[in-house]
């Protein structure tokens, strides 16, 4: 085996509690389950990659079990004694291997790249052309269905100087009550901060005509993926016809969901996953398609731990736009660490680390207790 070979890949299932449920229109979270991976290379570097799902199987075709199953039994083998240097043919290989498992491929190449930026000791950015900027705007989601309780956390986050951008999680309830909800959050912050909302997909076209200009009258900015993503003729009539500009989330599974997107005209903004587009490389290739059509970009979370995290801040930091900011405050929800350092959160924004791949270090004692299978 040569000196920069893949000597294993091993992945672990860590369960983290929550600071409280986040109740979404398909699922409400009582905890998070993060997929972590650990990349062994012949020249003593390690990488660490994340695939993490919302909700086990209620937001996706993969779950966190399923994903270590997957890369264990097909990806791992793959991998091992290829050159860890060559991350695009590493990717490769698996590609033409396996098919769609787009989340298990974001964490393999987010620790690709990882041992990659420690051994040239260059920041995950920087190995991306370089960073634009140092830190990224970060949305707080307002989720735990309760408006008082809402508006006390967004008057907290404010204070603190943590967020003021807050995305509310609707179509669990009424339209009507939804509204309500929404609009008295909104008259609470004033113009202290941005109001948006992700319905994921809970409305049908008529019910989203109908919803979209009261939210629009309550204050709302910005409505993330509110009808199936499976209605394409529907979401490019409703972005016609919307006040507000609309998002696309659940329609973009990869990159060219994304041309066929911007090619009908289906949505204004879109919003970049990791996981979902497959990795670094695929989701900033959906960055280029959005940016060469015009529509505006927006950094997405699947409410990731700081390993995916940080890749996609990295990521997204590369960007020459980035209009809609990021909502990357998954850390923010777990109430336990696992790494030496702490993402450092200020000023309504993520600040990047500047040390060489991500930028973090494993506490491996605290691993060892929430890892599933070390317990």
């Amino acid at each position: 085996m040569h000196e920069f070979a893949i000597t294993a890949v091993e992945t672990l299932l860590v369960d983290l509690p929550t600071i409280r449920p986040h109740r979404l229109s398909m699922t409400t979270m009582q905890g998070q389950t993060l997929v972590l991976v650990r990349l062994r290379c012949a020249d003593g570097h390690e990488g660490l990659g994340e695939a993490t799902t919302i909700g086990g199987l209620s937001y996706g075709a993969e779950s966190p079990e399923s994903i270590k199953a997957n890369i264990d039994t097909y990806l791992a083998p793959l991998l091992v004694g290829q050159d860890a240097r060559n991350i695009n043919a590493a990717m490769a290989r698996l590609d033409k291997a396996v098919k769609n498992n787009t989340f298990a491929k974001s964490a393999i190449e987010i620790a690709l790249l990882d041992a990659q930026g420690k051994r040239l000791g260059l920041p995950l950015s920087e190995l991306l052309g370089g960073r634009l900027r140092d830190a990224v705007p970060v949305a707080w989601t307002l989720a735990s269905g309760d408006t008082g309780r809402d508006i006390d956390e967004g008057e907290r986050m404010l204070a603190e100087r943590r967020h003021n951008i807050f995305k509310l999680k609707i179509g669990a309830n009424s339209p009507a009550a939804d509204i309500a909800h929404v609009a008295a959050i909104k008259r609470a912050v004033g113009n202290r901060a941005s109001v948006r909302v992700d319905v994921n997909q809970a409305w049908d076209e008529s019910t989203a005509l109908r919803a979209i200009p009261a939210l629009a009258d309550a204050g709302v900015d910005l409505v993330e993926q509110p009808i199936s993503r499976h209605n394409f003729a529907g979401q490019v009539r409703l972005a016609m016809r919307s006040p507000l500009p609309i998002m696309a989330d659940e329609s973009i599974e990869c990159v060219a969901d994304a041309f066929q997107l911007a090619q009908a005209g289906a949505a204004p903004v879109f919003a970049l996953k990791l996981s979902k587009n497959g990795g670094v490389s695929r989701v900033l290739k959906t960055a280029a398609i959005a940016e060469a059509a015009g529509i505006a970009l927006y950094g997405g979370t699947m409410l990731e731990g700081a390993v995916g995290t940080l890749a996609a801040a990295h990521a997204f930091a590369t960007l020459s736009q980035l209009t809609w900011g990021t909502e990357l405050f998954g850390p923010l929800l777990l109430t336990e660490e696992i790494f030496q350092q702490p993402l450092r959160y200020a000023d309504f924004q993520l600040q990047l680390p500047t040390a060489p791949g991500l930028g973090i270090t494993l506490d491996e004692e605290r691993l060892a207790y929430f890892a599933r299978d070390l317990r």
